[in-house]
């Protein structure tokens, strides 16, 4: 398989969450890509929710490997979904976040099947990754037997020489605050809801600081976080408002938990405030000592030829719904920059490696009889 075709073939899919038209297209290009080959390749839907392709060379739901990750991506100018190639890059929306590493499992599957390797094989694609991967949970219900001893996760873009090893756990909490609508010229006759927010809010921070680049900086990283990432409340300026709510995203390291966050919460919440958990995870933490993980890691060395180092992120992973059944998750992908942003790309160079590194740790793996 040319990948690098592939991959551009795949960017050129508008695939912004929640397009499904092109969403579907997308998947279609995909399945085509096997028809020739004895893969089993389902899309699958519910609802309308968003669709899921899985692809594999078992009808048995216990895998030995599985690769997992998405085809949408973040809302980008037209440009960008024509991907340009310069100086060792390829520019485009999806480039890094990540249609190159959907190509690189599409060409581990190929061969799988290719070669006939004795491995129970398969790859998920999800479409709706960017907003909460609600129909890779639907998926999941669906097949609530689907299990894998190896998960391979090339979700976490950006440096080939990293191999993550933790991921926190995201939390989005809304949080709501009422008030009393009077002119705004009489504040006195009655309650300002955004008052009240802004109140509420400086009490969460005693808990969980505020960083910046220009700011507070935590000498370790590996800390809680929150940001505000939505405030709205009033309608017109000289009117008070009787309703705010914002909208929270925490991230929890894995000694914190849901529990112990809800008690902070409980903590901050004054008259006419309350809160409400939109959703919760789980964070992925492997031992870096895990032997699947140090043959991945010396191929990846070998193959690299630098010494390659552990690291851990605040971002989420789908590899966590596996990572709880007992998996060994390996978060490992290509390098770039710029993801969600104007100038994504990825090096192309990176995204040949990580599909050699992959091809090896499946031929060891059959050695080795998983």
């Amino acid at each position: 398989m040319d990948i690098l075709q592939v991959a551009q073939n795949l960017i050129r899919f508008r695939t912004e969450t929640g397009n499904n038209a092109e969403i579907k297209k997308c998947m279609q290009y995909i399945k085509s890509l096997f028809h020739q080959n004895n893969a089993k390749t389902d899309i699958f839907q519910k609802d309308n929710l968003a669709p899921v392709i899985f692809i594999r060379n078992s009808a048995e739901e216990e895998f030995d490997v599985l690769i997992l990750g998405h085809i949408d991506v973040v809302p980008a100018p037209e440009e960008m979904f024509e991907p340009q190639l310069k100086d060792g890059k390829m520019f485009g929306r999806g480039t890094l976040d990540m249609k190159s590493f959907a190509a690189v499992a599409l060409n581990s599957m190929e061969y799988v099947l290719d070669k006939k390797l004795p491995l129970k094989f398969g790859v998920i694609l999800s479409s709706d990754e960017e907003k909460g991967s609600k129909g890779t949970e639907a998926f999941l219900a669906a097949h609530p037997h689907i299990s894998a001893k190896i998960v391979l996760d090339n979700d976490v873009g950006g440096n080939i020489l990293k191999i993550v090893s933790k991921c926190k756990n995201p939390v989005f909490v809304k949080i709501i605050t009422s008030g009393e609508a009077v002119h705004g010229s009489t504040p006195w006759d009655g309650t300002d809801a955004n008052e009240r927010m802004l109140q509420t809010l400086a009490k969460i921070r005693t808990f969980y600081p505020y960083y910046s680049k220009d700011g507070n900086i935590p000498a370790d990283k590996w800390v809680d976080t929150l940001h505000f990432a939505k405030i709205c409340g009033g309608d017109v300026s000289n009117v008070i408002s009787n309703y705010c709510e914002t909208l929270c995203d925490f991230r929890l390291v894995e000694t914190s938990s849901l529990e112990d966050l809800c008690a902070n919460l409980d903590r901050c919440m004054g008259p006419g405030a309350s809160y409400t958990v939109v959703s919760s995870s789980t964070p992925v933490v492997m031992d870096e000592n895990n032997p699947y993980i140090l043959d991945y890691k010396k191929f990846a060395e070998e193959i690299l030829q630098k010494k390659i180092e552990f690291e851990h992120i605040g971002g989420a992973t789908d590899s966590r719904e596996f990572a709880v059944k007992g998996s060994t998750v390996i978060m490992h992908s290509g390098s770039g920059d710029g993801m969600h942003a104007p100038g994504e790309y990825v090096e192309t160079e990176s995204v040949k490696q990580i599909a050699d590194i992959q091809i090896r740790f499946l031929e060891k793996l059959v050695v080795e009889k998983i």
